[in-house]
């Protein structure tokens, strides 16, 4: 029996919802010496008032109220500054840039799995824990980055940056249960979230208006410019590229006609290329960044990947390149690949690794497309 003196401790990042309140209890109920921390992330004047936003002063108070039913530690530090720097800003300057970010990829990259890590180091803990459905197994060469048990909240897509190092460090109490367990656990503890719905947003842009957020930010984003056919024509005028992302289709102001799609934003003359959606198919493409969860291959690797995180994984072949970078070569085109976006390679449940996709040099344009227009 675990006495005071050897107790393992373990830090859990509560952020005030049933996932990472279940973490919690279930550590504790497993002997462990647990404390919650949970993060400040943005200004509560702003984000307060609207459920379903991670970081509003709700799921703050929520956190809080939690850790007491428990009766668990809980501290609240102030990251706002940081966090600012480094998902607000990169969000903003990403969208400014033509590209589609993943902010919560950056959160877990730059503030959860970086900076939460430091303090759980500095408070003695063994482990930091959250609430992610993530699954951590050990193979043969170390722990491993699995998807959930449950495909349908699996998040192994936004944690493929995660490090050897953090995931020796990482625990995932829930990443082997469905949520309908999770939530049996968040009754059986009595805990006032047990009901409480998922955060759908961002939460920083809890509005869900992206374009306000980086026109405070990035005024440039939003001035205007033409809206160009893929075969030259222009067709009209839009009121910023940060308005638009590739793939879309609704939105684009443009009246009747055959159905067109987003192909390609260009930052730099504030063109936004539309065209047909065959038109949108993509066979290759470059990423930057990649991180390899398991050892870099020194020839093509052979893997599933996944090019936005509701996109089930399609099969293709990893080129690895100089400086990070990886050709990706899908077996089947993929429609609307967005620069901005990540692309997770998994063999099979195991995450391979994961980086960013690139604008690639030209479009390539499916045989036929042009035509398919007319």
């Amino acid at each position: 029996m675990l006495t005071a003196e050897s107790r393992r401790r373990a830090v859990v990042a509560m952020s005030g919802g049933v996932d990472s309140s279940v973490a919690a209890g279930l550590l504790q109920e497993q002997g462990y010496d647990v404390v919650g921390v949970t993060l400040q992330l943005y200004d509560h004047g702003v984000a307060t008032g609207r459920s379903g936003t991670c970081c509003a002063g709700r799921d703050i108070a929520d956190a809080r109220r939690v850790a007491a039913a428990l009766g668990i530690p809980h501290y609240v530090l102030d990251y706002e500054q940081r966090f600012r720097t480094a998902v607000i800003d990169d969000f903003a300057a990403t969208y400014e840039a033509g590209e589609t970010p993943v902010p919560c990829v950056r959160c877990n990259q730059r503030i959860k799995f970086r900076d939460l890590m430091e303090v759980a180091r500095d408070l003695n803990a063994d482990f930091l824990a959250t609430g992610h459905y993530v699954q951590r197994i050990e193979g043969s060469h170390g722990p491993e980055l699995h998807a959930a048990a449950d495909p349908s909240r699996d998040q192994s897509y936004f944690l493929f940056t995660t490090t050897h190092e953090q995931l020796a460090f990482l625990r995932f109490p829930i990443g082997g249960m469905l949520k309908s367990e999770t939530r049996a656990h968040a009754r059986r503890f009595g805990l006032s979230v047990a009901e409480k719905a998922d955060s759908q947003d961002i939460c920083f842009v809890p509005s869900g208006d992206y374009a306000a957020v980086v026109r405070k930010l990035r005024p440039a984003a939003e001035q205007a410019g033409e809206i160009v056919h893929i075969d030259g024509r222009v067709l009209g005028r839009h009121k910023g590229v940060v308005h638009f992302t590739v793939g879309q289709r609704h939105g684009l102001g443009l009246g009747g006609g055959a159905p067109l799609h987003v192909l390609r934003l260009e930052a730099d003359t504030r063109r936004v290329i539309v065209g047909p959606r065959a038109a949108l198919a993509v066979s290759t493409f470059t990423v930057r960044e990649f991180n390899w969860l398991s050892t870099p291959p020194a020839r093509p690797l052979r893997a599933a990947v996944k090019v936005r995180s509701m996109r089930p994984p399609a099969g293709a072949t990893l080129h690895p390149l100089p400086e990070g970078h990886v050709r990706v070569e899908l077996d089947v085109a993929e429609l609307g690949v967005a620069p901005g976006q990540a692309c997770v390679a998994f063999d099979g449940a195991r995450v391979v690794g994961g980086g960013w996709i690139e604008k690639q040099p030209e479009l390539a344009v499916a045989p036929g497309a042009l035509a398919a227009s007319a």
